[in-house]
């Protein structure tokens, strides 16, 4: 749970993240190799940048994501530079295509609330995943707001022949939500159905995304594919 703070700590904390966005405009994404910023300009990265002797390097993952959030103008917060902001590959190896970042703001089980911000590079997914009830936790409700960029939310339902083709090969023969709905910045998408199968895939130029939801209990949590691990 997140400390008690006042609005003048809320301002100050706004202001540093947002110096910290600009500096990362005109010099995180310098370092990148981009000469405008925007999202136009994020860098195609490699899967095997993001690897060192076989394992995910924390460091280049969180490297990406803040470039990402200043080609975007997402302010880079302080909280955003300590172990509190995590990333991971779900220890598939393949983090250009399945992989996130991730930070939970809040995550509270007595008042039943969650507020998690998720970052996502582009043409990169959280795989496939339900959440169930576990001992004295529901199954988790959850809805998303994309702030940046955009994300295709997959559902049940009969998706369109685009919907099929873009899901990922790790996932294409497995996946289960098969219906995406193409999320821009400003719109909405709640999971339905407790208890369902979804997933998130970003555009083109990744995807920032705010979710609300219900108390996240990992032990909850099931993957669809097999080799998933956390």
């Amino acid at each position: 749970m997140m400390k008690n703070i006042s609005r003048r700590d809320m301002l100050t904390g706004f202001a540093a993240g947002a110096a910290s966005a600009a500096g990362a405009l005109q010099s995180g994404c310098a370092q990148e190799g981009i000469s405008a910023a925007g999202p136009e300009a994020l860098p195609k990265w490699r899967n095997e940048e993001f690897y060192k002797d076989g394992k995910l390097d924390a460091e280049a993952t969180k490297q990406a994501y803040y470039t990402l959030m200043a080609c975007h103008g997402f302010p880079i917060f302080p909280v955003l530079k300590t172990d509190e902001f995590w990333t991971l590959d779900f220890a598939l190896g393949k983090f250009t295509e399945v992989g996130m970042g991730g930070i939970f703001y809040i995550n509270n089980k007595r008042d039943n609330y969650m507020l998690h911000d998720i970052w996502l590079l582009p043409g990169q997914m959280i795989p496939e995943h339900i959440h169930v009830r576990h001992e004295d936790v529901a199954p988790k409700m959850e809805a998303w707001l994309v702030r940046h960029g955009m994300a295709y939310i997959y559902s049940f339902g009969k998706g369109t022949a685009e919907d099929e083709e873009r899901i990922p090969a790790t996932h294409r023969k497995i996946a289960l939500a098969r219906k995406a709905a193409k999320t821009l910045p400003g719109q909405v998408v709640r999971l339905e159905v407790a208890e369902q199968q979804h997933w998130m895939l970003a555009g083109p130029q990744g995807a920032i995304v705010t979710e609300v939801a219900t108390y996240h209990s990992m032990e909850a949590l099931r993957f669809t594919h097999p080799n998933i691990k956390l």
